[in-house]
């Protein structure tokens, strides 16, 4: 039996993920769940939103599935999905992007990843406030970061028969940093003659991505860009709410949907699992289930397309009437 650790965030993060808990249970596949709580609803008890028990358990476990945690704007504590990144060097954020059926979009033919570096550039949290008008941040890029995100790009097209990969940088303007990415990416390619190879600038890559997404595959990026490519891509195949994601690094990995707590809806069964269910999806295959990977998501599916679908989505199921609904054409 696989061990997995479940931090259920907070806001709508305890309900969805009850949702998808029953739905992998009705799947047939039993997993023991090292259940860790996160985020605000800590802080007052062991005074931080991270506890060190949560780092252990992913160590421990290898993988965890993740729901959403509120992070304030502005003020107030570090975001806890930059910190578990940073703590358990999980260096690849992995967002499939792919039409669903039954999600009405303005394109139907999406079907591209975003591979986001996770580990420096802005995301690093270097600042200093140099006076009271004036603050600055430090963009960090490296060799080996970029040399091994662009790695994980080329590996993950060739397993998944994918045909190229694009590199996205601001390299005409930040020619150190965003060159040294642009760089590595290059060197990177060289060893991987079968999967070609483009290279792209981030404002043009956003205005061709709302013109045909079709016309690309991987995309692979620095954080700070990658963070906004893949919430405008997630636009493509209908928001947040069926966005799924993945934090990968050598020896752990963290699955999670990239919406927020939606601490508004929370306790009112109105929130949507499916991004949580996607990511769990993508964490069953992660560990070998793909058995019950292609079952779960094939029920997700069916329930879409038979026009079954949560507020959000323009129908008017809740999470417990949408979980029945999965579970019921599970087959």
């Amino acid at each position: 039996m696989h061990r997995i650790t479940l931090i259920n965030g907070d806001g709508i993060g305890p309900e969805i993920c009850e949702s998808v808990v029953r739905i992998i249970k009705s799947a047939g596949l039993e997993i023991d769940w090292d259940i860790q709580t996160a985020g605000a609803d800590v802080i007052e008890s062991e005074g931080t939103p991270l506890p060190q028990r949560v780092l252990n358990s992913v160590k421990q476990n290898k993988v965890a599935l993740k729901a959403p945690v509120t992070t304030p704007i502005g003020k107030g504590f570090r975001s806890v999905n930059v910190a578990l990144r940073k703590e358990l060097d999980l260096y690849a954020n992995l967002r499939p992007c792919k039409n669903l059926p039954g999600v009405k979009t303005r394109f139907d033919n999406v079907d591209l990843v975003v591979v986001r570096e996770n580990t420096e550039d802005l995301y690093a949290g270097v600042e200093e406030q140099i006076n009271s008008d004036t603050a600055h941040s430090i963009k960090i890029i490296t060799r080996q970061a970029s040399e091994r995100i662009c790695k994980f790009a080329f590996d993950y097209a060739v397993k998944n028969n994918r045909h190229e990969v694009c590199a996205v940088t601001k390299a005409n303007i930040m020619k150190l940093s965003d060159g040294l990415f642009l760089e590595a990416f290059r060197t990177v390619a060289k060893d991987f003659p079968q999967i070609a190879a483009r290279e792209i600038l981030v404002d043009n890559l956003c205005m061709q991505l709302v013109q045909e997404p079709s016309r690309f595959d991987v995309l692979v990026l620095p954080n700070l860009y990658g963070d906004i490519v893949s919430d405008l891509t997630a636009g493509l195949i209908g928001g947040l709410g069926v966005a799924q994601g993945a934090n990968i690094g050598d020896d752990c990995a963290v699955f999670e949907p990239v919406h927020g707590s939606a601490p508004d809806i929370k306790g009112q069964n109105k929130a949507n699992p499916t991004a949580l269910l996607l990511s769990a999806v993508e964490m069953l295959k992660y560990i070998g289930e793909e058995t019950y990977a292609d079952r779960i998501e094939a029920a997700l599916f069916k329930t879409l397309s038979n026009g079954d679908k949560t507020q959000d989505l323009g129908g008017s199921l809740t999470t417990t009437e949408f979980t029945e609904k999965v579970i019921q054409n599970l087959v």
